[in-house]
């Protein structure tokens, strides 16, 4: 089965789904990407974040990466409205309450930054610059994966999120893919980007 192992790296792009089947109007990977059978999202992005999305069939993978015990880092760079203050990127450095699955959630400290002079080529469709004309990049290292965390993060603090990349995992970078890229990679540098063991 080892020979078998394949694994991928893309840059999904705004309104995909992170399946390879569409979905009602929603396009999957398989209409965007060539994927060979048997190959699936490891994690996933929401409908509306772009950016680095693992490919692959190595359930161990799954496990590893996937388990919130492990911690592995994520970088997320984040449009959000409006500037926020210094004291909403201690508040989200910290930690706070969000809501999750009917309850409440404290989210474990991160690692939070304004990125000063940051742009990205707009997305297609385009952020409305009319209705949001004042925003600001931040990044953000997480090292957990809760439904629309960064989403419900930048609302708590006051500043909704209206763009989401996620830019790298551990020291595996989406640089330079542009949306709609794919790359193989090979498990034995895949692993040591993501700070994995290939035992296993």
């Amino acid at each position: 089965m080892a020979d078998n192992l394949r694994y991928f790296i893309i840059n999904k792009p705004y309104k995909v789904l992170s399946q390879y089947q569409d979905e009602g109007t929603n396009n999957g990977l398989g209409t965007i990407f060539r994927i060979p059978k048997g190959i699936y999202a490891v994690g996933r992005l929401d409908l509306d974040s772009e950016g680095l999305l693992i490919l692959a069939n190595d359930k161990a993978l799954n496990h590893q990466l996937l388990n919130p015990e492990n911690e592995h880092a994520r970088t997320y760079h984040v449009e959000v409205e409006g500037v926020p203050t210094t004291e909403s990127i201690i508040s989200l450095s910290k930690g706070i309450s969000i809501a999750l699955d009917g309850g409440s959630y404290l989210t474990r400290s991160a690692q939070v930054r304004v990125l000063e002079g940051y742009q990205l080529p707009e997305r297609v469709p385009a952020v409305n610059r009319i209705k949001h004309p004042i925003t600001t990049w931040i990044e953000l290292i997480l090292t957990e994966g809760k439904n629309r965390q960064v989403r419900k993060m930048t609302a708590k603090v006051g500043h909704p999120t209206l763009r989401l990349v996620r830019v790298a995992i551990e020291d595996l970078a989406l640089e330079p893919l542009a949306p709609g890229g794919i790359v193989m990679i090979s498990k034995k540098a895949l692993y040591k980007k993501l700070n994995l063991s290939l035992q296993g």
